[in-house]
């Protein structure tokens, strides 16, 4: 038989700003696979989360992930949880590989929006399921484990092959970085007076006060140099050439889900603001949790204070600077229990 979510299922939204996460002892979901934590619990049930955002971003609908969740555990407010109102006609984990598998024809074309894009609730509580008996539902449910066993079995075979590919990626990306996979253009002219022009500006803007002069960095040692010079190229900190800038905290009612511009954790999209940070094309860089995350974003956006923010430059490809930032591993630099990368540690 076919049912509308909403005759069959309460469906609520997520009351926890992702951003709150506390550390307490109950998993809060938000839009990534990897669980944070709460001090508090908004939920005890077997539930599938949803989404109400787009996880590309500004302007494209697209949905990663739905997500299964059992017991007691909070909610991030960019998403819901859709419960069965009675298991013995609707068991949640078939409901999930039910969304989860076709969530591409169910719900991503649900998703409105020209800026950013959002998942509207009572849209949700329209979509339209077939549920089979019970019986059915668990037998569906059990394929699914059995074929989930092969394929981790078969991921765990590829493990080795994968990881010879990465690593053979990092040598390419090394090699790129240090100037090796290509010859070198006299037209592009010489790294020292780059590197000039850049502390010029950064003059300016400390006279103008519109920047605080930052603390001395150490001169490079010799034996820091680990690969030979091409022509014309020079080696400094990174804090010399890069300005990290310090992203601003919002509070929980401020980033939301139907605001104008995204908002940016310490790793991807976590809401989205009527104000932004920049206007510039930015590279966030993860400050705490996820220390040392890459993210790229092409449009105006806020940048939350777990991570920095790099502007686009006229001194540097915006694509070169992402892959050279990639490229210096930032995430070995996370430190403690929660780790977390210093900017200073970073120049």
């Amino acid at each position: 038989m076919k049912y509308q979510l909403k005759d069959i299922c309460t469906i609520t939204k997520g009351a926890t700003g992702i951003m709150k996460a506390d550390g307490g002892k109950y998993p809060l979901v938000a839009l990534s696979d990897e669980r944070r934590s709460h001090s508090e619990f908004q939920f005890d049930a077997n539930a599938v989360i949803v989404p109400l955002i787009s996880s590309t971003g500004h302007g494209h609908a697209s949905m990663k992930r739905v997500h299964y969740q059992e017991g007691k555990f909070a909610l991030g407010n960019i998403l819901c949880a859709v419960i069965p109102n009675d298991e013995a006609q609707l068991n949640a984990k078939y409901l999930h590989l039910l969304l989860q598998q076709f969530k591409e024809t169910l719900l991503v074309p649900l998703m409105k929006g020209a800026a950013n894009v959002s998942l509207p609730m009572n849209k949700l509580a329209d979509v339209e399921i077939e549920v089979p008996s019970l019986n059915r539902q668990l037998e569906i449910i059990a394929l699914e484990e059995v074929a989930s066993e092969y394929k981790k079995e078969l991921e765990e075979r590829l493990i080795d092959q994968d990881g010879d590919v990465t690593k053979l990626r990092w040598a390419i990306l090394r090699e790129a970085m240090q100037g090796k996979l290509t010859k070198q253009n006299p037209k592009d002219g010489d790294a020292s007076d780059l590197l000039k022009k850049i502390k010029c500006e950064q003059e300016k803007l400390i006279e103008g006060k519109k920047l605080s002069r930052p603390k001395p960095l150490p001169p490079i040692d010799e034996d820091e140099i680990q690969f030979d010079l091409p022509k014309n190229w020079i080696c400094c900190r990174l804090g010399e050439a890069v300005r990290m800038i310090y992203g601003d905290g919002l509070t929980k009612a401020q980033c939301k889900v139907d605001g104008k511009y995204p908002v940016y954790g310490s790793n991807g999209i976590v809401g989205y603001y009527d104000k932004f940070l920049t206007e510039k094309k930015t590279i966030i860089i993860g400050r705490k949790g996820s220390a040392g995350a890459l993210n790229k974003c092409n449009v105006p956006s806020w940048t939350t204070d777990v991570a920095y923010y790099v502007e686009e430059s006229e001194n540097f490809n915006f694509d070169f600077l992402f892959y050279l930032l990639k490229s210096l591993g930032l995430e070995n630099l996370g430190k403690g229990i929660k780790p977390g990368v210093n900017r200073d540690a970073t120049s």
